[in-house]
């Protein structure tokens, strides 16, 4: 009998250590939805509110959306002609590989560099960090100007894939460092002198290529792999997200979730490394004296005929999505967002739609944590 309560205690006390390299605690799910529940609820003054924008739910023709059987008709119209307008991308790259450059260990994750195809005409590098422990784990693919600050070598508070790889998840990060250091900053197929996509759809694209490495990885589990970006990389992993359905979920930070010329260049969709594509060289005096009315390319055509970016957002519908909104996305923009919570509701979904909101456009240690709980509650266990 002695020898009976000896055992159990100590077979207690080794259940709650963890195994070899599994320092990871998992978050309880229901204390975790108390947390991030008040981002999917806007404010009473914004709540029923949609703006002047063009619901989403309306056929092109006019013709409301009125049942589920409807909406993925609609859905296709909605991708079809932001892809028609934009340009349509080349075949993705799903036969994926790629070649690790070399191997660190950091704290509990080890990280490598590796490098692999996004376009079809060039390959990039960035840095996969991979938790310690054993079995299938989410993914998130960070993205941005470069890969290194969100493996915490550069800037604060944009750290994404860093802090996600020791909370669990298995992270991608990549960015555009060639292009960010001549200062045309985004992706051009097949040249920058004669695009043929605009350059932002162009990165969602790269994004999506991003996602089949990923499920090359044998930790991954390839139904949870979500994106997330700020700024730049905000408006990236927007358009990545809603063009590409096989991202999870996503996390947008203070990217200008629609146009908006009042908030000057933050939210610069114009510019002709985002919507405004036309060939080199660029001359920045138009930028200075008007935005539509002088800008080139695509972005003048969407604003004149009353197309917005609440459009795209339908279409993540029902995936969750978390818009964590600074100086650029403020609470009104709960209008546009109010849009997809509609969609959503159609298809018999609430909970999908989230917002946070600080002053600064910057993030901070606070609008990360609620980041961070989005992903933990979305794609963990």
């Amino acid at each position: 009998m002695r020898f009976l309560l000896i055992f159990t205690i100590l077979f207690s006390i080794f259940q709650t250590i963890p195994a070899t390299g599994q320092n990871i605690q998992k978050p309880n799910k229901e204390k975790l939805w108390e947390q991030i529940a008040p981002y999917f609820s806007p404010p009473e003054e914004f709540r029923n509110e949609f703006g002047e924008f063009r619901s989403p739910l309306k056929f092109y023709n006019g013709k409301s959306v009125t049942s589920v059987k409807e909406w993925p008709a609609r859905r296709k119209e909605i991708l079809n002609r932001w892809h028609e307008m934009m340009g349509e991308w080349p075949e993705l790259i799903t036969d994926q590989s790629f070649e690790i450059l070399e191997t660190t260990k950091r704290e509990n994750f080890t990280q490598h560099k590796v490098q692999f195809r996004w376009l079809p005409n060039e390959t990039t590098e960035g840095y996969l960090l991979i938790p310690d422990g054993e079995g299938k784990k989410p993914a998130v693919i960070t993205v941005f100007y470069e890969p290194e600050t969100a493996i915490g070598l550069d800037k604060p508070d944009r750290d994404f894939a860093y802090q996600l790889a020791k909370r669990g998840f298995v992270t991608l990060s990549i960015g555009t460092t060639e292009t960010t250091a001549n200062k045309t900053y985004s992706l051009y197929y097949p040249s920058i002198e004669n695009a043929e996509v605009q350059p932002l759809s162009m990165l969602a694209y790269a994004a999506a290529n991003a996602w089949y490495v990923l499920t090359k990885v044998e930790e991954v589990d390839s139904t949870l792999i979500g994106i997330v970006g700020h700024s730049f990389g905000g408006k990236w992993a927007m358009f990545a997200s809603c063009l590409f359905e096989k991202f999870a979920c996503a996390v947008w930070s203070d990217p200008g979730i629609v146009f908006d010329e009042t908030k000057g260049s933050a939210v610069n969709y114009w510019e002709p490394w985002y919507l405004g594509y036309y060939p080199p060289p660029w001359n920045d005096t138009w930028r200075k004296t008007g935005m539509t009315e002088n800008a080139k390319g695509l972005y003048p055509k969407l604003v004149k005929e009353g197309y917005d970016l609440h459009e795209l957002h339908a279409l993540m519908a029902p995936r969750p999505f978390l818009v964590s909104g600074g100086s650029s996305d403020p609470p009104d923009r709960w209008k546009a967002l109010n849009h997809t919570i509609a969609v959503n509701k159609l298809l018999g979904y609430n909970n999908r739609v989230a917002m946070t909101n600080r002053p600064e456009h910057s993030p901070n240690e606070e609008s990360n944590e609620q980041i961070y709980r989005f992903f933990e509650y979305f794609l963990g266990d």
